[in-house]
């Protein structure tokens, strides 16, 4: 398999022709820019190997701990963690919880301090609600699956390295699954 710094390396050369195609298909600037940077975040900081101690899970500094859980299920290199269809879905469904999980942990312990309370979960979930509406005020479709585009890209251009490095090492693309 490739090192970290290999696969950075792969991340930031892909990245010029990542942006000209996303341009290609959209021909608007801003969308090829926000892809470009959700590929370049994925391939550096939120790709595949965060099922793992890794360069990628090592870029969290404090907030690594978060990722443990992840560790915790996902086998390294599983078509869960790794793979095309799953792996990106996967990392940003587990993320999204786990963010809900902290924002409310901290959001009761505010509470708790300010006024002496614990909110309830409905409570909380009007509150999740309105940031939700105020990021959708701000954003379009288009920004989301520029997003989510450029995140898959990222993460498929470590899976297919992987695949590609035990393909010449070993000669069996099954081996990486």
């Amino acid at each position: 398999m490739p090192s970290g710094t290999s696969h950075d390396a792969i991340t930031i050369l892909l990245a010029a022709p990542v942006a000209v195609g996303v341009y290609a298909l959209t021909r608007d600037l801003p969308t090829a820019v926000i892809a470009t940077i959700a590929f370049i975040f994925a391939g550096v900081m939120f790709g595949p190997d965060l099922d793992t101690k890794s360069k990628q899970y090592s870029r969290w500094g404090p907030f690594r701990l978060i990722w443990i859980p992840y560790r915790t299920v996902f086998r390294h290199r599983s078509r869960w963690s790794h793979g095309l269809i799953f792996g990106t879905f996967f990392r940003v469904v587990y993320f999204l919880g786990a963010a809900s999980v902290i924002a409310f942990v901290l959001f009761a312990a505010y509470s708790y301090g300010s006024n002496g309370t614990v909110p309830n979960a409905a409570t909380f979930a009007r509150g999740w609600e309105s940031m939700g509406t105020m990021a959708g005020a701000v954003s379009t479709l288009e920004i989301l699956l520029a997003i989510l585009l450029g995140m898959w890209l990222g993460a498929a251009s470590h899976t297919l390295t992987d695949i590609a490095i035990t393909y010449i090492k070993t000669g069996r693309v099954d081996a990486l699954f």
